[in-house]
């Protein structure tokens, strides 16, 4: 694939300022909103941050993660039911939980319940398969794969509000003529909020109650409920589906379980209000151990899980999506455990490695590698994904690369890698504890095109414009409703979000203020 055209065109200051006023009022008037930072102000709102113009992306390799996202969808289904492999990669003899703490809560709150009668044989995943365009040493641009969300995938709602600025934007002014690009034939459909509510509503079908209501388990003042509301709303008003709001705290005192295991949750504790049986579990909290104030909150998610609603995540499929997982995966022979059945399986093999960036343990324990390297059938070596035993072998090859490296450690939600000058002093305070080495994973930095990645950043609440020097990450949205003996019922791709943000950042979140909300223009 070519290298993208020099953008963004040419706008006049008075071009700008009448499209920074035009896209403010627009997103407060369609919902493309935040609470202000206070968390005491819930009777106002300011606009979510977003790009004035969609950036460029080539179409075919868009259509590339889209074709995709099939394959993972699939492919972390059967992660999920794959008990073995879920025990020796993250468990605690030889895996993760021996060093991390929080898988450790996670996998020991999933070993508590799994074995208990009357368990739903359902799960549901709501996931999103993160891409950034990488520029190889011959030009050319790739998609790559920077992580694979298995648990409160957010802002598809607000990436749908964002595309359709893009073209409310287009079709009102027509971008005063600057691009030939900013042209709606460029601007790729996007019904991620009706094809996540899809999945909610397969879901609540699939538990036979029309009646049940949806549980969303959701973070005190959470600044980015709108993004979560739209989803509520389109459940009631398209589908007759009530939503049910708490948090852990406040489920504590709301939720129970009756003797068939079925999840009754009262609407509040603050007056009688009658519990409603519950269809869905949908979790937009429980990704980080900040979520877990108390031991109340940990037995409050294994009531959860214990009870006989679809969750989103389950345990095992949120423990599928950690970051040693997608390391383990790029091993020789590991992803043909999963993916491989059919004709069409086999031909995904190849595409799925192919979005890989290189990546390895730090380092792994003697049970873990020996499972690991029992996959492996056929003989065959990957030297591009080294596999390094419980020695210094992942560390000294990530110390000589370090400059082409990020470190990731088995956390959700930004901020927690480790970059460049930073890489040497942790990998040294490694070396003597090898341990705590076996919770991080080394990946080569993707490497983004140098030119054609500028744009106009508009933050939350300012209605201001500035230029910078951009990077771009494509998410594909995805779900899958899956449960034994054959793994996938029901699958689909379901839209995209891009978050932009300013180069000389690396990380990407949008929530915690890294990146602002993207669209396409495809070329």
């Amino acid at each position: 694939m070519s290298p993208l055209p020099q953008w963004p065109p040419v706008l006049e200051d008075g071009q700008r300022d009448e499209l920074s006023s035009l896209a403010a009022t627009w997103a407060l008037s369609h919902g493309l909103v935040y609470f202000p930072i206070s968390p005491t102000d819930r009777g106002s709102a300011i606009h979510a941050p977003f790009t004035l113009l969609p950036s460029l992306f080539p179409r075919e390799l868009f259509q590339r993660a889209q074709n995709l996202q099939k394959a993972y969808n699939v492919l972390y289904s059967r992660i999920a039911l794959d008990r073995l492999f879920l025990d020796t990669v993250m468990g605690n003899n030889g895996g993760v939980s021996d060093v991390d703490p929080f898988t450790r809560d996670l996998w020991n709150a999933w070993k508590t319940v799994r074995d208990l009668p009357n368990q739903q044989p359902l799960h549901l995943g709501l996931f999103r398969s993160d891409y950034m365009l990488h520029q190889h040493d011959t030009g050319t641009l790739d998609i790559k794969q920077v992580e694979f969300n298995t648990i409160s995938s957010s802002f598809g709602p607000l990436s749908h509000q964002v595309s359709a600025l893009h073209k409310y934007l287009a079709a009102s002014t027509g971008y005063f003529g600057v691009s030939p690009y900013l042209n709606l034939s460029n601007f790729p459909e996007n019904n991620t909020r009706n094809g996540l509510v899809e999945a909610l509503v397969a879901a609540h079908a699939a538990y036979s109650k029309p009646s049940a209501c949806i549980l969303f388990v959701v973070q005190p003042n959470e600044r980015n409920m709108f993004d979560q509301r739209w989803l509520e709303y389109e459940l009631l008003d398209q589908y007759g589906i009530h939503v049910i709001r708490h948090t852990l705290e406040t489920l504590l005192a709301c939720a129970t379980l009756d003797n068939d295991s079925n999840l009754l949750v009262k609407t509040s504790d603050r007056w009688n209000s009658q519990p409603s049986e519950i269809s869905v579990v949908y979790f937009r909290a429980t990704y980080t151990p900040n979520d877990f104030k108390s031991s109340a909150d940990w037995d409050t998610r294994i009531l959860l899980e214990k009870s006989r609603a679809i969750k989103c995540p389950s345990l095992p499929l949120q423990l599928a999506g950690g970051k040693m997982i997608q390391s383990v995966l790029a091993a020789p022979g590991v992803l043909e455990r999963f993916i491989g059945r059919t004709e069409e399986e086999r031909e995904w093999i190849p595409q799925i490695r192919d979005s890989w960036m290189e990546m390895w343990p730090l380092a792994s324990s003697p049970e873990t590698s020996g499972f690991i390297s029992s996959l492996n059938t056929i003989g065959t070596s990957d030297t591009a994904n080294p596999q390094p035993s419980a020695d210094r072998s992942g560390i000294a090859r990530a110390s000589e690369l370090y400059s082409q490296l990020v470190l990731k450690p088995q956390r959700e939600g930004g901020g927690n890698n480790v970059y460049h000058d930073s890489i040497p002093p942790f990998l040294k305070s490694l070396e003597a504890n090898l341990e705590e080495a076996r919770a991080w994973i080394a990946m080569r930095l993707i490497q983004p095109p140098n030119l054609g990645s500028e744009n106009y950043l508009v933050g939350a609440g300012t209605a201001k414009a500035l230029k910078k020097d951009t990077v771009s990450e494509l998410g594909i949205f995805g779900w899958s409703l899956f449960g034994d003996p054959e793994g996938v019922v029901d699958e689909k791709t379901v839209g995209w979000l891009v978050r932009t943000k300013g180069r000389e950042s690396d990380e990407g979140g949008v929530a915690v203020g890294y990146s602002v909300i993207d669209s396409l223009a495809l070329v």
